[in-house]
């Protein structure tokens, strides 16, 4: 699976991303290293802190993801890219938010595992008055 862009997809991209930002506040440096870094996150699988300094200061890409992600910009992002396509309804996606785990998965202790036997539990004192 190739996960390269091509420039046509880029322009498209931009384009789109550009209509989808709000009208007020910070409009950003370069969104196409913006998209960049977003899209090196999410094939890569890393932390934010592993963003590669070439993209620019870590904590500001994901102050500025956070801030349009909270105000609704991807979702009309990905709406305008759907609406361009004509197979993106065919197209479904989960993640793991809603995947329910075991309680057990949790990693939690569980009870005591050591057992006093009724013998020795009886000849010692008891623990209150």
């Amino acid at each position: 699976m190739s996960t390269k862009m091509t420039e046509d997809d880029w322009r498209v991209a931009l384009e789109v991303f550009r209509a989808s930002l709000p009208r007020r506040g910070d409009k950003g440096r370069d969104d196409r290293l913006f998209l960049e870094a977003l899209h090196y996150f999410a094939v890569h699988n890393i932390t934010w802190r592993a963003l590669p300094e070439r993209f620019g200061k870590w904590n500001s890409i994901w102050k500025r993801f956070d801030r349009l992600s909270k105000g609704g910009t991807f979702d009309l992002f990905f709406e305008h890219l759907a609406s361009l396509s004509s197979t993106a309804s065919l197209v479904q996606m989960f993640d793991s938010t809603i995947v329910r785990a075991h309680v057990s998965a949790a990693g939690a202790k569980g009870g005591r595992k050591v057992r006093r036997s009724a013998g020795r539990a009886a000849v010692s004192r008891p623990k209150s008055i």
